[in-house]
């Protein structure tokens, strides 16, 4: 019997896809499991396929003609997936190889949870405050939506959007599972149905753990660490993404509470065009200091260090060729200081393992630090924002 259905949609991120397959592999060797894993392409018209196919033959590849939408690009292969659980994993994350194990003894040991969500962080080490979320209830939406969630963050009265009172480092029932990182039973999803397809971004992974939880089961939070990479193409601060992300609470609220779907209708209109004059008052206003504040991050190169036995290959991918400090462990480097430059730090994924580069990042967080990952096989490196790799 197959254990585990993994499933990952890719669209235009062919390296970030390439470490999040790798560590996948590295997480089923270093803890044997039948696995079945699925990537569902959404037309990303660059050579993703033809770049990973031969790279992973264990992976079932599916090729979409154009772009369905992440709903139905995980619903697709979670119809053919035939594991006792299904975890639905973004490309841009890095799993350790004792994640994978972890997870699944929680599941085998509490026969009352339907999903498992973990402890994720950032590219740099910090914590994602979407690894434990609650329900968008009326009075958590009005909070959340007014500005009460972030006035009040660690109050169980006003806080429960982000569940900020609950620790990062404990185990706790909660809400809301990130799509990021959603491990769901089998038997629970035949019961609560897959992704609703009305969402176009957005909310679907909230709507589906509410539904988990109707089918009589609960949500828990691990705290278990990953990476996850964020996208930059919907900052939090932009119109795009105050619309995409109300809209998505609308559509939830209107399914699930719709007896308060019209006044609940006008407060979100309100706050979409309230947020709206904030973000454009807030580019005006800091538009020269912004301006400012990137021609000294030009001048800034920084400090590079490179933690690797290719340590000439790897500088050879960093731009400008800078001068890099070869260190054979973390403990070479001195604490970081407030204004002190930016120190740029290179882990090998040849060298570590997975946890210890998500151990090292998330022991290493602070504000002058930026980590990134070199890929030996394809020799590229991968940092929160960018690829670099030879042309």
């Amino acid at each position: 019997m197959v254990k585990i259905s993994i499933v990952i949609v890719n669209y235009r991120v062919k390296y970030f896809l390439e470490q999040a397959l790798r560590s996948v592999r590295a997480a089923l060797t270093a803890h044997p499991m039948e696995a079945e894993i699925f990537v569902v392409d959404n037309h990303s018209q660059d050579d993703s396929l033809d770049y990973l196919a031969p790279r992973f033959p264990e992976v079932r590849f599916i090729a979409n003609t154009e772009n369905v939408g992440f709903a139905r690009a995980n619903n697709q292969a979670m119809e053919l997936a035939t594991g006792q659980y299904v975890l639905l994993l973004n490309p841009d994350t890095v799993v350790a190889e004792d994640t994978l194990h972890e997870v699944c003894q929680f599941m085998d040991s509490h026969p009352d949870a339907g999903g498992v969500g973990v402890k994720m962080l950032d590219g740099n080490g910090r914590f994602l405050p979407e690894s434990k979320r609650g329900f968008p209830t009326p009075w958590v939406s009005f909070c959340k939506i007014f500005g009460l969630s972030a006035l009040f963050p660690h109050s169980r009265l006003f806080g429960r959007y982000h569940l900020k009172y609950l620790s990062p480092d404990e185990c706790h029932q909660i809400d809301i599972l990130s799509g990021a990182f959603m491990f769901m039973r089998r038997a629970t999803l035949d019961k609560s149905g897959l992704l609703d397809e009305s969402f176009f971004m957005y909310g679907e992974d909230i709507d589906l753990s509410y539904r988990l939880v109707l089918a009589g089961y609960h949500n828990y939070y691990l705290p278990t660490p990953i990476i996850h990479y964020k996208g930059e193409s919907t900052k939090k601060g932009s119109l795009r993404y105050v619309r995409i992300f109300y809209e998505a609470m609308l559509i939830f609220f209107e399914k699930h509470y719709p007896h308060y779907s019209k006044g609940y209708y006008l407060a979100v209109k309100f706050s979409i065009f309230f947020r709206a004059l904030l973000a454009a008052a807030h580019r005006i206003v800091l538009r020269p200091f912004r301006r400012r504040q990137g021609e000294g991050d030009k001048r800034e190169r920084g400090e590079w260090y490179i933690l690797s036995r290719e340590s000439d290959r790897v500088a050879g991918l960093i731009p400008g060729t800078p001068r890099a400090t070869t260190i054979e462990s973390m403990q070479q480097l001195p604490a970081p200081r407030k204004g002190s430059p930016l120190r740029y730090i290179v882990l090998d994924s040849g060298l570590l393992t997975y946890r210890q580069i998500i151990d090292i990042v998330q022991q290493g967080c602070h504000d002058r630090n930026r980590f990134l990952i070199y890929n030996p096989q394809a020799q590229v490196i991968v940092s929160p924002k960018e690829i670099h790799s030879r042309p």
